[in-house]
């Protein structure tokens, strides 16, 4: 078990987002930080210059369009957290934790939706 609020990392997580605050949201991640986004194809992104790049775009259209969050859940490896888009039901993302209370690895991957609603990621 942690000694930190997996779940309150999460939510700082949502918040920063839906402020496209890019600096915070950065800050919640380790140096050797991972994400894979298999929402069109599989595309890795590593370390802060790589998170920068990839949030930094999708910050912009969570602005734009809205974000929304839908469920999050404990789970015995981290946190899993499904978010919207424009209302659409949209990701599901896996969030592993280090140590030290930093935000590891995620996984993102379309949550079910209709095939019309397409996807953020």
């Amino acid at each position: 078990m942690s000694d930190f609020d997996q779940m309150g990392i999460v939510v700082d997580w949502v918040d920063a987002c839906r402020k496209g605050d890019l600096a915070t949201l950065l800050d919640l991640y380790a140096d050797d930080a991972e994400l894979e986004c298999t929402c069109n194809d599989t595309r890795r992104y590593r370390g802060r210059g790589e998170l920068e790049a990839y949030w930094g775009a999708q910050l912009n259209a969570f602005s734009s369009a809205g974000f929304g969050l839908e469920e999050i859940s404990p789970r015995p490896y981290g946190v899993d957290l499904e978010y919207s888009v424009a209302r659409s039901l949209c990701v599901r993302v896996s969030f592993h934790f280090s140590p030290d209370g930093k935000i590891h690895s995620m996984l993102c991957k379309p949550a079910w939706q209709a095939a019309r609603d397409g996807c953020a990621c």
